[in-house]
C-alpha cells in the first residue's frame, strides 16, 4: 500500500485566481475568522482582493442592521475581518439590480441598493437569490500570492447554488466535494492536538 505522505501539499495555480472562485482554508488554520473557512473573492487584480467569508453565519436579519428594510430572512454572515460597520451583499438577480457586478455564472455582488429594497419589499427576492455580510475579507498587492504559496489556501471553483445555499458542515463538504485526497483534510480533528 502506498501512502500518500503529501497530503497537506497544496497545488495552486496563481492563474486560477480571480473573481468567482473560492479559497478553501487548510484545516489547521489558527485565525478565527478564517478556520475553517471559504471565501468567495469578488474582486481579484494586481493592487488587492477582496471578498466574503461564506460559512460564517450570525443569527440576526437584515432588517436588524439595515435602516428601512423590510423584516425578512435572509441569510447574514460575518464576511471577514475588514470593515466590520459596512454591510455588503451577493445575489443572483442580476441586471434586475443596476450597477451590479458580475462575479460568476448567475452571481452578483451589490448595485442600486434602493431597487433591491423595493423589490424585496414587493416579496419579489427568494431567500436563495439574496446574501448579506457584515464586513469583507482582504489582502494587498502579493499578500494573497503570498499566502497561497504558504499553502495557507486551496483554491477552487464552486457552483452559485452552493454559493447561495450555505448548509451545515460547508467546509468538510465542500473538501470532500474536491476528490480522496481532502478528504482527510475534511475529516482532520479542528485541534491536532486531539488526534
Amino acid at each position: 500500500m502506498n501512502l500518500d505522505l503529501n497530503i497537506f501539499d497544496v497545488e495552486n495555480n496563481l492563474e486560477q485566481v480571480g473573481e468567482g472562485k473560492i479559497l478553501i482554508s487548510e484545516p489547521f488554520a489558527t485565525d478565527d475568522y478564517f478556520h475553517r473557512s471559504i471565501v468567495l473573492l469578488t474582486e481579484h487584480n494586481e493592487k488587492d482582493s477582496f471578498g466574503f467569508i461564506l460559512n460564517k453565519p450570525i443569527d440576526i436579519q437584515p432588517n436588524d442592521i439595515l435602516i428601512d428594510f423590510p423584516k425578512s430572512e435572509f441569510n447574514v454572515s460575518i464576511g471577514g475581518p475588514v470593515n466590520q460597520d459596512s454591510v455588503y451583499y451577493i445575489h443572483t438577480l442580476g441586471d434586475k439590480i443596476p450597477n451590479s457586478i458580475n462575479i460568476c455564472k448567475n452571481v452578483f455582488w451589490g448595485g442600486d441598493f434602493d431597487v433591491l429594497r423595493q423589490l424585496v419589499k414587493q416579496g419579489l427576492v427568494m431567500k436563495n437569490e439574496l446574501r448579506f455580510f457584515i464586513g469583507y475579507s482582504g489582502w494587498e498587492s502579493e499578500q494573497l500570492n503570498e499566502e497561497l504559496s504558504k499553502k495557507y489556501w486551496i483554491v477552487s471553483e464552486i457552483s452559485a447554488v452552493k454559493i447561495m445555499n450555505v448548509k451545515k458542515d460547508y467546509w468538510k463538504n465542500i473538501l470532500d466535494s474536491l476528490g480522496e485526497k481532502y478528504k482527510i483534510w475534511a475529516n482532520s480533528p479542528k485541534d491536532p492536538n486531539m488526534n
